[in-house]
């Protein structure tokens, strides 16, 4: 049976260049520099964007929201690869064109809860954005719950420190969501 923390994943260096792969629980264990990239999901009108929360059995951050289909950038694949394929795995959603919108590196810190290792989870955020009036359809395994907010009920969301909200996604939303009306 294959393991979540067996899946090889792709190694960067800390400047953002890829560099080789590695298992996802041993770049876990020790701290490596790894990529993720994500899709901030936005509907046709822009007003609202779809939010989820994370299967509470996931290897990381397990039961918090988030409102960034994404995930970790396998070997040989790009991030735009990894956005497009994480939006269809875990919102259904294909054929939508990615807007890049920016990157950035991010270190959780030790102690967090986030990473074993002594400097938690390091990774370079790769953030896109979609826009989608279609369907979404939810994969069981990596997403608890989801549905659709506006702008400013996300912004109530990520100001609520009582619900816990995934760290590198708060990142990428706060940040997109301070460049808009």
């Amino acid at each position: 049976m294959h393991e979540p923390g067996d899946e090889r994943i792709a190694l960067y260096d800390a400047s953002g260049a890829q560099i080789g792969a590695e298992s996802r629980r041993v770049v876990y264990a020790r701290s490596l520099w790894h990529a993720s990239a994500g899709v901030l999901l936005r509907s046709g009108d822009g007003e609202r964007i779809f939010v989820h929360r994370r299967s509470d059995d996931k290897l990381v951050m397990a039961g918090m929201w988030d409102c960034v289909a994404g995930g970790v950038v396998d070997p040989g694949e790009t991030p735009a690869q990894t956005a497009r394929r994480e939006l269809a795995e875990e919102l259904g959603v294909t054929g939508v064109a990615l807007t890049p919108l920016f990157s950035t590196a991010w270190e959780s810190g030790p102690g967090t809860g986030l990473g074993s290792g002594p400097a938690g989870l390091r990774a370079h955020l790769f953030a896109y954005e979609a826009f989608w009036d279609g369907p979404v359809t939810l994969q069981e395994s990596e997403v608890a719950e989801g549905r659709w907010m506006a702008l400013d009920e996300l912004r109530a969301l990520l100001a609520d420190r009582s619900r816990p909200f995934a760290p590198d996604s708060r990142i990428l939303a706060e940040r997109r969501l301070a460049e808009l009306p």
